[in-house]
């Protein structure tokens, strides 16, 4: 045993002892070897000096948060810029579908989410912070009063009863680009004008207001389609007041016309508070999107699934629909409200 041990402890000795390796003169000049040496050797001297240096790392990483520093700077003033221009527009609206997503999605289909950013864009190009929110306030009505996080509050009031009964919207009433499109186009047709000052500062505010009497009307007529179809006791049809079962192109229930009306009127006074319009003109907006939704009606009831009309689909009397109400407002706006109305 102790043999063992002296063993050991003279091996442990020795392995402590330095180690001694033979000198390194270098490769000779001629050598392919001492070349790339050579040339490995300069390349890597900065980037040892760098990730060696301290104060190296610190100044990079305070270059890095000066760099983010000033990204952030820019997209604030972006979303704060009082004059819209389409860099600020996007800028904003990417911000805001990023922050909506999880309500989007319960109301658009991912299809029907691209074409409202183009809506949401163009809109805030031509009418800024204000016209954007009214047109979210719009979706909020048709699209975000989500019940049990599953579709809209309007569409989806009595799901599985319009659904038994072969009236229910497609999707579990998620919406995709064309109806998108089919709410929007007039009002996209009035903001496209405001941006390039089609007729000069006396036509601006025609524009404007012609742009939110098409969302007044287009929420109207979805509320009081949605709620008639789900509450309406008994529907008529707007031709000859008939009798007919819920969900008949063209007909029409108490139930469904007044709630068409309050969400008309919401909106039409969320309007008024942005200051896009005026308490009178909001006014014109409600009755003018009244008028609109009866023309549709009549329209539906008399041409609509009617042979030589199948062109005439959901989507082509929805943009009928809104262009009247756009319609209806600037004429009201211009024969009433301008004479009668100091």
């Amino acid at each position: 045993m102790a043999t063992i041990s002296s063993t050991l402890l003279l091996n442990s000795s020795r392995s402590a002892l330095p180690l001694r390796f033979p000198k390194f003169s270098g490769f000779s000049s001629s050598s392919p070897f001492a070349r790339s040496y050579r040339f490995g050797r300069r390349n890597l001297e900065p980037l040892s000096n760098g990730m060696l240096s301290s104060g190296s790392r610190a100044d990079g990483a305070t270059a890095a948060a000066a760099s983010m520093e000033g990204v952030m700077t820019e997209a604030m003033k972006l979303i704060q810029s009082a004059s819209p221009t389409w860099k600020s527009a996007v800028a904003n609206n990417l911000l805001i579908f990023v922050l909506g997503s999880p309500l989007l999605v319960t109301g658009l289909s991912a299809s029907g989410i691209a074409a409202a950013f183009l809506l949401g864009t163009l809109t805030w190009r031509a009418y800024g912070s204000a016209g954007f929110l009214l047109v979210a306030a719009y979706f909020v009505i048709v699209s975000a009063f989500v019940i049990n996080l599953n579709g809209t509050a309007a569409t989806k009031v009595k799901m599985t009863q319009k659904e038994a009964q072969g009236v229910a919207e497609k999707r579990k009433g998620r919406r995709g680009p064309r109806s998108v499109i089919g709410s929007s186009a007039a009002g996209c047709v009035c903001a496209f004008l405001s941006i390039y000052q089609v007729g000069g500062a006396a036509f601006s505010q025609l524009f404007r207001l012609g742009f939110v009497s098409s969302f007044c009307t287009k929420v109207s007529d979805t509320v009081s389609s949605e709620i008639g179809k789900a509450y309406g006791k008994t529907t008529y049809l707007a031709t000859t007041f008939k009798i007919v079962p819920r969900g008949t192109e063209g007909a029409m229930s108490l139930e469904g016309t007044l709630a068409g009306l309050l969400a008309s009127f919401f909106l039409a006074s969320v309007g008024c508070f942005l200051g896009q319009i005026t308490p009178p003109e909001a006014a014109v907006c409600v009755l003018a999107s009244q008028i609109a939704n009866l023309g549709e009606s009549i329209i539906g009831a008399s041409f609509q699934d009617k042979e030589g009309f199948k062109w005439l689909n959901n989507d082509v009397v929805n943009v009928i629909n809104i262009s009247l109400g756009s319609i209806v407002a600037i004429l009201m706006q211009q024969f009433i409200l301008q004479n009668w109305v100091k």
